[in-house]
């Protein structure tokens, strides 16, 4: 898929969850570049609208949905407004997901004082909360397995189709201080290509992307001082990155492409491709 033909994707139906947030939003953009109409489904209605209204002043195709990826009547509420405005689902991307603090640890390594001796502010592995952990399991595993129930069932009635899951770097090396962002955005990854044999038979490919570290505004406080520095954490990622720098949004949108285009990918299923700058093949020596 090139720039030379940009209507490949031409009355291509693309639902993506979690689509107002700063990646899925530049997915959405660019897939509308290619002619598909694309459904941004997302908690926030109004930031929704707002890509959307965005992709309709360019000329493309596009519309703001509110659903709550983790309940299924929603989402079966924003199938039907999809059915009522475009049709049929042709390419599920699930971008849904996240973290939540209170599934975080302060420090990377434990450490036996702040055990014993409870200091404020610190929380160890044995103060994580399992409303949090339960959360970010929800959000990361659920929020993608309950709209490909509903989604999923467009493809099956037309004969095919294509879903793409994001996954994460968390998945191949678990990050310190996340352990139940790293551990969902694992089953993500384990319940793709699980679904990428479940669903062979009937012409649907499952795939997903693990991407490295993108500055997005989601994450700028924990990588970026007040003064505009890195911080230590940004400076240890980077380290850690061959290409020395973060992603940017749009370089995730060629590898998207490439998942979803019959012809340049359609022996590729049940694939976790890495869009890291190297990250995942660095030992760190």
């Amino acid at each position: 898929m090139t720039n030379s033909n940009k209507n490949e994707l031409k009355d291509k139906i693309v639902v993506i969850t979690g689509g107002a947030g700063e990646l899925c939003g530049c997915f959405s953009e660019a897939l509308t570049d290619y002619g598909a109409k694309v459904a941004i489904i997302d908690l926030r209605k109004q930031a929704a609208d707002n890509i959307a209204s965005k992709i309709v002043e360019r000329g493309g195709t596009a519309i703001g949905i509110e659903a709550n990826v983790l309940d299924f009547k929603s989402l079966l509420n924003a199938e039907l407004i999809l059915k009522k405005e475009f049709g049929l689902c042709n390419i599920l991307i699930n971008g849904a997901g996240g973290n939540h603090p209170k599934a975080t640890t302060t420090k990377e390594f434990f450490n036996k004082d702040d055990f014993e001796n409870k200091k404020e502010g610190v929380i160890t592995f044995f103060d994580l909360d399992q409303e949090g952990i339960e959360f970010v399991f929800d959000l990361n595993f659920f929020g993608t397995f309950l709209p490909t129930q509903v989604f999923a069932k467009h493809m099956v009635k037309q004969g095919g189709g294509s879903i793409i899951n994001i996954s994460s770097m968390n998945a191949f090396k678990p990050l310190t201080k996340i352990p139940a962002y790293s551990g969902a955005k694992a089953a993500v990854s384990n319940f793709t290509q699980w679904l990428a044999v479940h669903f062979s038979k009937v012409n649907i490919r499952v795939n997903a992307i693990a991407p490295g570290f993108f500055l997005t505004e989601q994450n700028r406080s924990l990588l970026i001082n007040e003064d505009g520095s890195y911080s230590e954490r940004a400076k240890r990622i980077l380290d850690h990155t061959p290409l020395g720098r973060f992603g940017k949004p749009e370089e995730l949108v060629g590898t998207l492409l490439w998942l979803i285009d019959e012809k340049a990918s359609g022996f590729i299923n049940g694939a976790i491709i890495p869009v890291d700058g190297g990250f995942s093949a660095y030992s760190g020596i």
